[in-house]
């Protein structure tokens, strides 16, 4: 995998208007998982990149009329298939961690990259999305020398009182093999 300007060459690009600039564009020094679903515990279907783009049809299911106002976006999406979407480069700070607190710093996205995996926090992650997840982390690293494999973290571990994502159906042990760790 590859990074042009901030992109990765791989994915499919999508962009959401759920950014802005960073503080310090050159502070990339945290990765944080994901998982997100929609309408929850579907997949396979436009609504994640609906959301991120603020196209969400409120309408179209019961649950998208609590979010359908929400303005958030993160920098990739990794499909069930193993299918990427980028919505956001990676300079920017795309607005996926809210609330939030890494080691006594707070404001994750100011700092951070954000991977959704597509997914539940009770139904298991695909082989592809893992396998995928893995080459992007690694490109990531190579690309950002501020990020390391020891500053990878969960949603719920920098938003513990809101999230629970990725949830007991991310394998962390899995996931470092193929990272090599």
């Amino acid at each position: 995998m590859h990074i042009n300007q901030h992109w990765l060459n791989e994915a499919t690009q999508v962009s959401s208007p759920n950014f802005d600039d960073r503080a310090n564009p050159d502070d990339i020094s945290l990765l944080v998982i994901h998982c997100i679903s929609l309408p929850p515990g579907e997949f396979g279907n436009a609504c994640i990149d609906q959301l991120f783009c603020n196209q969400l049809n409120p309408g179209k299911h019961p649950y998208f009329k609590e979010i359908f106002q929400l303005t958030v976006s993160s920098h990739l999406l990794i499909k069930r298939t193993g299918d990427i979407v980028q919505y956001v480069a990676f300079d920017k700070r795309a607005w996926h961690a809210g609330q939030s607190c890494y080691e006594g710093r707070e404001h994750c996205n100011d700092f951070s990259i954000g991977i959704e995996l597509e997914g539940t926090e009770i139904v298991p992650y695909t082989d592809v999305q893992y396998v995928q997840l893995a080459a992007v982390v690694k490109t990531l690293l190579d690309a950002y020398p501020s990020l390391s494999t020891e500053r990878i973290t969960g949603h719920s571990d920098i938003a513990p009182a809101r999230k629970t994502d990725p949830g007991e159906s991310f394998d962390w042990q899995k996931f470092y093999c193929l990272l090599g760790k």
